[in-house]
């Protein structure tokens, strides 16, 4: 577990139970006492109030009305939330859109400049239309978790990703493309990209993609990628 998830983790038992000693909080995360003490010390840094009671037994409380100061959320993780929430208002199932827009405004507020430059430039390549209703989506599946921070990487630092596709007659084939946009027709998502072999785009439904990976110093020139006339930019959704 890396070290956001388990502070993350180590939040969430203290809200839950109220009262929790560190060797308690060690055994739950999977860490040693000292290493808990370190987190437990970062997230008081970070405007935690976390009280703790003296002696080697002593339980840590977390105050209640107590937050988080600083963000911590990474420009992936805003990226994750607002593709989540375009998506659901391209299939119509965000019935509080409003709120959910006024949360992740508050959210990108409190980026720091460097971050939001990056957020800008993944919105440029996430596109958003529906799915025509004679696809077949029966056998979607779930999407391979390391797929959105290969993504960060490959469309911030404009390089090659590599990974294996298999098709829809579960064919695998190894792929070595330009990722080039993201389009979401829910509820099916796809990575659009320039395949230099064949010296076209292709469109790789997401779930069918497993071990993504970066190709290190291969990088390659932002290309104009030709869409049906129903899909569009997020940045062109009305709101």
């Amino acid at each position: 577990m890396n070290v956001r998830l388990r502070q993350d983790a180590i939040v969430r038992s203290l809200r839950r139970s109220g009262t929790s000693t560190v060797a308690d909080l060690a055994e739950e995360v999977g860490a040693s006492r000292r290493t808990v003490l370190r987190d437990i010390s970062a997230l008081r840094d970070e405007g935690f109030v976390i009280h703790s009671e003296p002696g080697r037994g002593g339980g840590l409380q977390l105050d209640p009305q107590s937050v988080q100061t600083t963000a911590r959320l990474s420009v992936a993780e805003v990226f994750a939330l607002l593709i989540s929430v375009a998506s659901m208002r391209a299939a119509g199932s965000l019935p509080f859109s409003g709120l959910a827009d006024a949360g992740l405004a508050k959210i990108e507020k409190a980026l720091p400049s460097d971050k939001v430059r990056d957020l800008r430039r993944f919105l440029d390549c996430l596109y958003v239309g529906r799915l025509s209703p004679q696809v077949d989506i029966s056998d979607l599946g779930a999407m391979d978790p390391a797929l959105l921070p290969a993504f960060e990487t490959a469309f911030l630092q404009r390089l090659h990703l590599r990974f294996q596709y298999r098709d829809a007659k579960g064919a695998v084939t190894s792929r070595h493309v330009e990722p080039q946009a993201m389009l979401i027709l829910p509820p099916l998502w796809y990575l659009v990209a320039w395949d230099p072999a064949r010296k076209d785009f292709r469109h790789f439904r997401m779930d069918r993609i497993s071990a993504p990976e970066n190709v290190n110093g291969a990088t390659f020139r932002r290309r104009h990628v030709p869409f049906e006339d129903d899909v569009r930019p997020i940045r062109h959704l009305p709101r």
